[in-house]
């Protein structure tokens, strides 16, 4: 079943001189229910852009968006806002964790959001989501005081507490050692798998590339054919 359906996806910016940069140049992409799908591309491609925009973060220039056969660009921001909260969860390089806050503090964050039963159990539903990610034992802990694997998996079980059915990795292994990186991404779709959520991840490691489904490659803002994009993958890139 199809969960995510872009054709002819435009995204571009006018730069402070008045001209316009185009980023996003006629994108056609699906993405399956339960799928793995890993985007690979060099610095400036456009990837991280494309990911902004199958989250729900950034808006399309022009193009059709479908999120689970509903178009997205219809209902206006708010319906957009609600649906990205309802269904889609973000992991990135960075961890992107609350400095101050425990790791329980963290994963219960995107619950403050949510409404009826999933609001009022938050702390519970935090817990269990860290227990499954292994961090029961280090749920009072603050991301300082966790090594790097460890502060990715509280971010892993942050981007999984209310069971999105899209989940966006931007480089999640970016920040980690081979070891742990491994550790990580089975991780990350082991829990993938458990919930039935698709998983789109943006990577250079070809390692992680190998692992998905499909493999696209884009370039310039096009997304080019998947078949050679695993030894592709092995160019070292920045997100754009």
């Amino acid at each position: 079943m199809r969960l995510v359906r872009v054709r002819g996806l435009r995204k571009s910016v006018e730069l402070p001189d008045g001209s316009t940069l185009e980023i996003l140049r006629g994108i056609d992409l699906d993405v399956e229910a339960a799928s793995r799908v890993t985007i690979v591309g060099r610095s400036g491609s456009g990837k991280s852009t494309l990911l902004n925009v199958l989250g729900l973060l950034d808006t399309p220039t022009e193009g059709v968006q479908e999120f689970d056969g509903v178009e997205v660009g219809r209902g206006g921001s708010l319906r957009r806002d609600r649906m990205r909260g309802e269904s889609v969860g973000f992991v990135f390089q960075q961890f992107n964790l609350l400095q101050g806050r425990t790791a329980l503090e963290n994963v219960e964050v995107p619950l403050l959001y949510a409404t009826g039963r999933a609001f009022w159990a938050r702390r519970r539903l935090a817990l269990e989501m860290l227990d499954r990610v292994g961090l029961a034992d280090r749920a009072d802990t603050q991301p300082h005081r966790l090594s790097g694997g460890e502060q990715q998996r509280v971010a892993i079980a942050r981007a999984l507490v209310r069971s999105p059915r899209l989940i966006l990795a931007d480089e999640p292994t970016g920040a980690l050692d081979v070891d742990t990186g491994r550790v990580v991404m089975e991780l990350l779709e082991t829990v993938a798998a458990d919930t039935g959520a698709a998983l789109v991840t943006i990577t250079h490691d070809a390692a992680v590339a190998a692992r998905a489904d499909v493999v696209y490659r884009i370039d310039h803002g096009l997304i080019v054919d998947a078949a050679d994009t695993v030894g592709a993958a092995a160019d070292p890139v920045v997100s754009a």
